[in-house]
């Protein structure tokens, strides 16, 4: 082979892989470590860690990236957790870090920066499917594990209240998956989240404001009911009370995306639209359900009335 040749099956593992090749996979092609020496030299590939070698010089994009760190720990791993939703398509929860688990029974490889390897406590091969060529878990073991992982009980509701408005999967698929697993950080929570994402809460905000109402003895609200706006679009109500005297009390609970001045003004004209002659229509943020739990129950009650009565689910 002259040097400046390779084979075409390396080149077609390349661009499956987002130019990513393995020393292993470059080896039984025929291609050995003289080679990948001199060409990383002379700058033509670089090193992505003592297993892995990029077949140009510049930058990784996410998805070398995710290659990468599949190929430097090796056969049976899968991305994992929040790596595996980002390709799911889930937004909001980026992470720098390559999340990866190897099969039970497997050993935790040495270390890249940027590179987390978890070991599946479940053999979990059923669970392990495909997408652009990446071996991943699929959305529901992917959302289990991530919340289960995650520090915070917050976070960790989070992450299934996203994969779930983001329509990537339902509280169904997800109750099915848990109820599979063993014992998991936050099992206990997660399993209430998800009963509360099934009764038609769309984020961690809205499962928030059902516990706070259960909590303090106010009515659970109607969520995320429909509604018609001037125009005669669709549209979805955060939270909607219907007091025994017929009149209405709607809330909108705001997150972090509400902020920005493009949100900030598309959700107030939304409100006014959908909103009708003689009912209340409030906006909350998201942060007050927790730090502020007192005075949000304070002017629920104000609202409400003193007896807390109405419909609700």
């Amino acid at each position: 082979m002259r040097e400046l040749e390779l084979p075409d099956g390396v080149l077609a593992l390349a661009r499956a892989q987002s130019g990513c090749v393995a020393r292993r996979q470059l080896r039984e092609h025929g291609v050995g470590p003289d080679v990948v020496r001199r060409r990383t030299g002379s700058r033509r590939w670089q090193r992505a860690g003592p297993r892995v070698v990029v077949l140009h010089t510049g930058p990784l994009d996410p998805g070398a990236r995710r290659w990468a760190a599949l190929l430097h720990v090796g056969p049976g791993a899968a991305l994992a957790a929040w790596t595996a939703l980002g390709v799911h398509g889930l937004q909001g929860w980026p992470r720098d870090e390559v999340h990866v688990a190897v099969p039970r029974g497997g050993s935790r490889t040495p270390q890249l920066p940027g590179l987390v390897v978890h070991l599946a406590h479940r053999d979990g091969r059923d669970e392990v499917t495909s997408r652009a060529g990446l071996p991943l878990h699929g959305v529901e073991r992917a959302a289990l594990d991530a919340a289960s992982w995650s520090a915070a009980p917050r976070a960790a509701g989070g992450v299934l209240a996203a994969t779930v408005q983001q329509r990537l999967t339902t509280p169904a698929r997800l109750r099915t998956c848990l109820r599979a697993r063993g014992p998991v950080r936050h099992r206990a929570l997660l399993a209430a989240v998800v009963e509360d994402l099934a009764g038609g809460s769309q984020s961690m905000a809205e499962v928030d404001l059902v516990r706070l109402c259960r909590r303090s003895g106010l009515p659970v609200p109607v969520r995320q009911s429909l509604r018609t706006d001037l125009a005669g679009r669709r549209r979805y109500l955060d939270a909607e009370w219907v007091l025994p005297d017929g009149r209405r009390v709607l809330l909108e609970v705001d997150g972090v995306g509400h902020v920005e001045v493009r949100g900030w003004y598309d959700d107030l004209l939304r409100a006014a639209e959908v909103s009708r002659a003689g009912e209340t229509v409030l906006r909350l943020p998201a942060l007050a359900l927790r730090v502020d739990a007192e005075r949000v129950v304070a002017l629920l009650r104000v609202h409400l009335g003193s007896s807390g009565s109405g419909r609700h689910r």
